[in-house]
């Protein structure tokens, strides 16, 4: 397994730590519970964003910019839905 493999994983994994904090944030029952978790949740988000500037740097998550053509027929195809 190579570096960016391995950083693949990582990102993964941080992203489904992630998604679980936020459901534990939403379904907490009491502020206590809702604070640890809305805590953790600041700390996974911080993480997540960490791996991905890191990936980035080394080309491993290319990303474009969006042009404004772009963006407008994405807004015209849901325009309709909401």
């Amino acid at each position: 397994m190579n570096d960016k493999e391995i950083m693949e994983n990582i990102l993964i994994t941080t992203k489904g730590v992630v998604d679980l904090y936020m459901h534990g944030t939403v379904e907490s029952a009491t502020p206590n519970v809702h604070g640890t978790f809305n805590t953790a949740l600041s700390s996974a988000l911080c993480m997540q964003s960490d791996i991905y500037k890191e990936m980035a740097e080394r080309g491993w998550y290319p990303a474009e910019q969006a042009t404004q053509q772009k963006l407008d027929a994405v807004k015209q195809k849901y325009a309709g839905i909401a």
